[in-house]
């Protein structure tokens, strides 16, 4: 066998595993969203949250309003297409979406919703900022935190994310968190719900689950997971993950589990604590190498 006829040979093999797999976005169909336009949209976000910051260089005063129309006009413009396509998504299996006007007319909504609420966004993840200076001791600046901390950049993506979430976008919420989650290393699912002044230190390794509850003023350490008991699928829809009310640490290396597990505020959970009770408030948790429970003060 020539090279030539090897190559049309594997070409055919490709194609006939395509047709037993799957996993084709044919033109023809109702499209998929694009994940590069997707990250796209979420930088300039960002930009749209701290602007300035994620530029080549600062903003002029008198170009903010300019700078600012041109890109709110553009994410609502591509935010709208990528919604589309994603409320589309869910009836793929058709040859035709034949609801594509009222998805156009909902994803134009949620859209502009979004866009509404940028100010409103803009105040929590100040308050995360706040947090972050205030509970770094390494931190100089809020403008180090926001350039350089990873936990800022996750909790942007996530509080965007679970806007469009708790509208019951399918599939962008998930692809803008495991966007960042591969930047960071910290997985937000876009399901959990999280309070004011959050901040996450180090942040490598943090994996929060889609039903957790995460109070005010809460602060983890890297590899902390609020987890679940049981992966089966019959537990989709349910209460799998721990609530975690407010003022409430949680040290490196700690997992929490369980949609009964609440961990009262003010607590401190020690590092490497495996949990999967419930502990009152003001609870200090940590292991002692001689036990085989953690410890509850």
């Amino acid at each position: 066998m020539t090279k030539a006829e090897q190559i049309g040979q594997i070409v055919q093999d490709i194609l006939d595993s395509y047709e037993r797999g799957g996993g084709i976005n044919y033109a023809g169909g109702a499209n998929l969203p694009s994940q590069q336009h997707i990250i796209d949209i979420v930088q300039t976000l960002r930009m749209v949250l701290f602007p300035g910051y994620y530029n080549h260089g600062p903003i002029e005063e008198t170009a903010l309003p300019y700078t600012t129309g041109e890109r709110v006009a553009w994410v609502y413009k591509h935010l709208t297409e990528e919604i589309k396509k994603c409320l589309c998504f869910e009836c793929r299996e058709r040859d035709r979406c034949d609801q594509i006007p009222e998805c156009l007319v909902r994803a134009r909504q949620i859209a502009l919703d979004l866009l509404w609420a940028i100010p409103h966004i803009r105040v929590k993840l100040q308050l995360d900022v706040q947090a972050a200076v205030e509970g770094d001791p390494a931190a100089n600046s809020a403008d180090e935190v926001i350039l350089a901390y990873p936990s800022i950049t996750a909790i942007t993506v996530h509080r965007l994310a679970h806007f469009l979430y708790q509208r019951q976008v399918p599939l962008l919420p998930r692809i803008m968190n495991e966007y960042v989650h591969h930047r960071t290393g910290i997985d937000i699912h876009p399901g959990a719900t999280i309070g004011d002044s959050f901040f996450i230190d180090h942040g490598t390794g943090v994996v929060i689950g889609e039903t957790t509850q995460i109070g005010d003023r809460a602060k983890l350490y890297q590899g902390v997971t609020l987890g679940a008991l049981s992966v089966s699928r019959n537990m989709r829809g349910h209460r799998r993950h721990p609530t975690i009310e407010d003022d409430v640490t949680i040290y490196a290396g700690a997992t929490i589990l369980g949609g009964d597990t609440v961990i009262g505020r003010g607590s401190v959970i020690g590092g490497n604590v495996w949990l999967v009770t419930s502990v009152p408030p003001h609870s200090n948790v940590y292991n002692v190498r001689s036990l085989d429970e953690p410890i509850v003060a």
